[in-house]
């Protein structure tokens, strides 16, 4: 019986046909940097050679377009596109990503392993490869709530699971720092194996510190200094677009000759408007392209150095016995992609879909939000002076900033300030029904009237809402409640526009078209109520995230980051 790596020695010799053989292409070398012409032969799911192959059961002649490896999206939370598996893959593939890695943190904050397990099955089923990054910290910290805790025998279990590639961003940079049991235990198990890092703004012996723990990279940083002290210092950079955090201008300077192989491009978080519009990898790699980065030197960053940083073999190049996960680009310079290939099968053309998606049942991860009854009665801020910590908003950035302002009041209560844009924000938790609520003040939204609210907030996905006034922020969260997970936005008793959740509270079972419609709907009405932020419920979403300096409001308070600690 012939194994099907003789019969790819076979072809490669080209003793035997191939299976597909892509004619007249030139082919990006991302080992030299060189582009190439030739005929790329592929057998089964495998290329077999390049060059002068003729014979097969099927030539596509590409006519001089080039050819490049299936982008690979290094950092990336699936779940903040706010679609199911499916319809992700839907989303992402035509636009070349052929490969993820991930943690899938985010649906775990919720249901754990249940969840995890979820996307993994969808996955499997569909042609987009999925690596998996054992979750390292559900929750993120201990100054909020979650729906799961996953422990260090989970991280044992999850690091046999076959997707399985490496321990996920340490979040936990203060426990990492100063030594907290728990964390260590789950960096030590994952030994030998990638582990990757989360150190916003963490520098000098402490930055050593993280990275003497075993910690291997960061895409965190937003200033120049900031990530070359990390690269300095050993780390791999990934250099991070996604729709809230825009990161790659600042950072592309860092890309030199010498530095080059060490960096690479992520997206980190990107929603759903943005992959239907811009597209996902391939949009961070046209607009590196675009500020000036040679084209086959950007491609390098999307496929061959994420797969040698993650030690993915067979993946990131055009080479024989490489998986055929290959592009093929009318140009270098726009970047578009005409057509998609995995494992050596046409999946995409002409940015549509060509596969069909599984039936789910998704029974496991629905039905998650459970939340104390909410009136405004507790809402009612006591204000123990007349100068209280209000978080700023950083254009562009999910940084905060933590400021000290002069609040509104009546009767004794911090009330909300339109004409200074200081707003109410609220954190309520939904796991548990424990009736747990955070309670501060923000500036930077711009609303001048109503509320919005949202159950995708960062990283244990509470219900986060801010508003003018307390009566229409409980309106929005029991909008939320409604629809078991959701955003909405809501003013004078109605709701103006909202998007259901249903899947864990993060994710749709509606088509990428229609979850984007709807999102339209929900941007433009906080745009009417004064929103002056690009993406506000992005922004939203990342207020209630405690491992982001430098002021952030959970179901338990307040919390200073930069202190690690929650404040009155």
């Amino acid at each position: 019986m012939v194994t099907r790596q003789a019969r790819l020695i076979a072809v490669a010799k080209g003793d035997q046909p191939a299976d597909l053989i892509l004619a007249n292409a030139r082919v990006v070398n991302t080992f030299t940097g060189e582009v190439i012409s030739g005929n790329v032969a592929i057998c089964d799911d495998r290329i077999a050679g390049i060059g002068d192959y003729h014979e097969a059961k099927q030539v596509l002649d590409v006519s001089g377009r080039y050819l490049a490896p299936g982008f690979i999206n290094g950092h990336v939370h699936l779940e903040s596109s706010m679609l199911d598996a499916g319809q992700y893959a839907q989303a992402v593939v035509p636009h070349g990503t052929s490969a993820i890695v991930t943690d899938l943190h985010e649906i775990a904050n919720v249901c754990g392993l249940e969840g995890m397990r979820y996307v993994l099955d969808r996955i499997r089923q569909l042609p987009l490869d999925l690596f998996l990054m054992a979750p390292s910290c559900v929750p993120a910290t201990h100054l909020e709530t979650s729906g799961a805790s996953i422990s260090p025998e989970d991280i044992r279990q999850i690091l046999r699971w076959r997707e399985t590639i490496g321990l996920g961003e340490v979040m936990n940079f203060p426990g990492v720092i100063h030594g907290d049991a728990t964390v260590l235990r789950k960096i030590a198990l994952s030994q030998g194996q990638v582990i990757d890092g989360h150190a916003p703004g963490v520098s000098g012996k402490d930055l050593t510190a993280y990275i003497a723990a075993g910690i291997g990279s960061d895409h965190e940083s937003v200033a120049l200094e900031e990530a070359r002290e990390k690269l300095e210092k050993g780390m791999f950079i990934m250099i991070r677009e996604g729709s809230s955090e825009k990161n790659l201008e600042a950072l592309l300077p860092l890309v030199t000759d010498k530095t080059y192989k060490r960096c690479l491009f992520v997206v980190d978080d990107r929603s759903a408007y943005d992959l239907l519009h811009d597209g996902d990898i391939d949009a961070v790699v046209r607009k590196a392209i675009h500020l000036g980065l040679e084209p086959v030197r950007a491609i390098q960053l999307a496929t061959i150095n994420t797969a040698e940083y993650f030690r993915l073999d067979g993946l990131g190049a055009i080479a024989p016995g490489y998986f055929a996960n290959i592009l093929a680009l009318d140009d270098l310079d726009n970047l578009s992609v005409n057509m998609v290939f995995h494992r050596g099968r046409l999946v995409a053309r002409e940015g549509q879909p060509l596969f069909s998606l599984p039936r789910a049942d998704n029974h496991a991860v629905t039905g998650t939000v459970h939340i104390k009854p909410v009136n405004p009665e507790k809402l009612r801020l006591s204000a123990p002076s007349a100068e209280l910590p209000v978080i700023e908003l950083v254009p562009g950035q999910i940084v905060t900033r933590k400021q000290h302002l002069k609040v509104k009041t009546a009767n004794g209560q911090v009330i909300p300030d339109t004409e200074r844009d200081i707003l109410k924000l609220v954190v309520v938790e939904r796991h548990r029904a424990t009736g747990n609520m955070g309670l501060a003040m923000v500036t930077g939204f711009g609303l001048k009237k109503g509320a919005l609210a949202s159950s995708v907030a960062h990283d244990s996905h509470n219900i986060v809402t801010v508003g003018t006034s307390d009566e229409d922020i409980v309106m929005a969260i029991q909008e939320i409640e409604r629809q078991q997970g959701g955003l909405a936005a809501v003013a004078d008793g109605q709701v103006l526009a909202s998007l259901g959740l249903p899947i864990a509270g993060l994710l749709s079972d509606e088509p990428l078209e229609t979850v984007v419609a709807r999102l339209g709907k929900l941007e433009q009405a906080a745009r009417e109520l004064g929103a002056r932020l690009p993406s506000p419920f992005a922004t939203l979403s990342f207020l209630a995230l405690p491992v982001i300096p430098e002021l952030k409001l959970t179901d338990l308070g307040l919390v200073d980051v930069t202190e690690f600690r929650l404040i009155s």
